[in-house]
């Protein structure tokens, strides 16, 4: 069996590792970037952690701040055109998964022909070029989008989040450092925590997974599962963050190489439709969507306990199974993830939606790569499950 792995020509990991992004594009030939972040990342100071080491540098890089959670196809127009507008030769994507995955479009887009619409490039279309070397500065341990080959983009007029997948969207570089994680709220630090963690569990049972991308989702639980909870309780815990941050990038190393499953395709619609943050719509569908697929995959769902620490060696796979989903549920709990009606989100309108929704979730093609696929009328009945517990 012949096995493909893609990931960035250069990652650097570490504490303090966003001071030395000078170096990284002077080993890709970068000297005018063109930098994406997001208006927080602004406000804060936080982008002056990437900038101040440029201008140290001698590089002065424009700044595009105007990105919005859930990037859409909008957003994506108004980033290439102030590209097009800067003398650019590379870019760079700071922040959490919303401006890395703008950054990604906006590359592509900036190789297409002129007037060609992100919607050209949705799944199971292949987008493999971008225009320039990009390099990716996660601020969250959480999408691992610095080191995959994906981006999601939200179509505003039709509500829906498009996977958009190819060598275009990977990045070239990405500079991984969990100091800039540092001070992010509970919130934040739980829902993007449940991502990285839904990634590694999704690329572990996922059918297209390898023993590549598995070495890679096994590191990346046994870092995630002992200290979620920890670095939700203690967030300055500097040991936590930096074990987080690991677990995130290995984790998108292993779902680039293996692809994401029902997990995902359910909880895109659920972002686009109710602008739930994507990290908590895979917490408020993960215990359910376990529980759908654990019987088709339950020595891959025991394995995923062991390496989670969840289950031992002496547990049967019938039983670590079940000791995953228990987790599962505790986590949620102690996390203080809602359900949908928790939330907010009105019975009638999710009601509504839900052929709709599960339309949407097909269509991604995640959900073939779940260990029990799904149809339309399951996925319905899961995210009806989902929505009071």
């Amino acid at each position: 069996m012949i096995v493909t792995l893609v990931a960035p020509r250069i990652i650097r990991i570490g504490g303090g590792a966003v001071a030395e992004v000078a170096a990284v594009l002077a080993a890709l030939g970068v000297t005018r970037p063109f930098v994406v972040t997001d208006p927080f990342m602004v406000s804060s100071g936080l982008v002056e952690r990437l900038l101040a080491p440029l201008r140290a540098a001698g590089i002065t890089p424009v700044v595009f701040s105007d990105t919005v959670p859930d990037p859409t196809d909008v957003v994506v127009l108004a980033a290439l055109a102030a590209l097009r507008g800067a003398d650019a030769d590379g870019l760079i994507g700071f922040g959490g998964g919303s401006p890395m995955d703008t950054a990604k479009a906006v590359n592509i887009l900036a190789a297409a022909p002129d007037g060609t619409p992100i919607a050209a490039f949705k799944a199971p279309a292949v987008a493999d070029r971008g225009a320039l070397p990009l390099i990716c500065v996660p601020t969250t341990a959480g999408t691992g989008s610095e080191v995959t080959r994906f981006t999601v983009i939200t179509d505003a007029a039709r509500d829906e989040k498009m996977l958009i997948a190819g060598m275009g969207a990977l990045p070239m570089a990405a500079v991984v450092d969990h100091e800039l994680t540092m001070g992010l709220p509970a919130r934040i630090t739980a829902d993007t925590g449940i991502d990285s963690l839904t990634h590694a569990l999704e690329a572990f049972v996922s059918r297209r997974a390898n023993a590549f991308s598995d070495d890679y989702a096994r590191a990346a639980m046994r870092l995630i599962a002992p200290n979620l909870r920890r670095v939700f309780h203690h967030p300055a815990d500097a040991a936590a963050r930096e074990a987080m941050m690991a677990g995130a990038t290995l984790a998108g190393l292993a779902f680039s190489n293996a692809s994401v499953a029902l997990v995902h395709g359910m909880s895109r619609p659920i972002g686009a439709h109710f602008h739930v943050p994507h990290g908590l719509s895979n917490a408020m569908l993960l215990p359910a969507v376990t529980a759908f697929g654990l019987d088709a995959g339950q020595a891959r769902y025991a394995d995923a306990a062991r390496a989670m620490g969840i289950a031992s060696g002496r547990d049967d796979d019938a039983a670590a199974g079940q000791m995953l989903l228990a987790e599962l549920r505790a986590l949620n709990e102690e996390l203080r993830v809602p359900s949908p009606a928790a939330y907010g989100i009105p019975a009638d309108r999710w009601a509504a939606l839900l052929p709709v929704m599960a339309a949407q979730a097909l269509a991604s093609g995640s959900p073939a790569n779940n260990p029990a696929v799904p149809d339309a009328a399951q996925i319905e009945a899961l995210y009806r499950q989902a929505y009071g517990n």
